[in-house]
């Protein structure tokens, strides 16, 4: 389990952010579109769905039992860990049930490529990296609902401090889609949550 180990010492470990989550929301399936290797929402909760077409990623999921054996040392539930992988790219037809939570964690345009996978009041958890969260706060589907500060504590008041910019321009979603990059708002912060419709 080196390759998850150094991974997460790359990115961050996002083991409190996704527990807070998880455990505010009451989740108990997740989705989780470009992943790479970040199994740590298994350590949480039983059942999670892994979307990535990366070679890297594919090889990494091949150790199954590997992984399971790893899970079944950290997990914090009582249950088998339930996990499962998608070689593929997560804008394709994916033969799976409705989730709880999709999570989009610099990956693209996840929630709008994937939320017809989510159930009605699921939780989308998405950065604005790539603009993803930008486009779910303007999306009709999705109402926003919290932000999740650099400590990982869930803010669920004020919101109509996000979003916005230091002068009065409106977001250009165009702009967004063709760069692929989350506007400069004046309140950035870790990620935003939202609630399917």
């Amino acid at each position: 389990m080196e390759i998850y180990e150094k991974y997460i010492e790359q990115i961050g470990d996002r083991f409190k952010m996704y527990k807070n989550i998880i455990h505010e929301y009451n989740v108990k399936s997740i989705l989780y579109p470009g992943s790479h290797v970040d199994i740590t929402p298994s350590i949480i909760v039983s059942r999670v769905i892994y979307v990535d077409n990366f070679k890297g990623t594919q090889k990494f999921f091949e150790n199954k039992e590997i992984i399971n054996n790893y899970l079944v040392n950290k997990k914090i539930y009582s249950e088998k860990p339930d996990f499962e992988y998608i070689y593929d790219d997560y804008y394709s037809q994916l033969k799976i049930e409705p989730v709880d939570m999709i999570i989009s964690q610099f990956a693209g345009f996840v929630g709008q490529a994937t939320k017809k996978y989510l159930k009605k009041d699921g939780i989308l958890l998405a950065n604005d990296s790539h603009g993803d969260a930008t486009l779910a706060y303007v999306d009709n589907d999705f109402d926003f609902i919290g932000v999740v500060l650099e400590d990982d504590e869930i803010i669920k008041t004020n919101l109509s401090r996000y979003f916005t910019f230091k002068r009065k321009n409106n977001i250009d979603i165009d702009k967004v889609i063709k760069t692929m990059k989350g506007p400069k708002y004046q309140i950035q912060t870790k990620s935003y949550i939202f609630r399917r419709k």
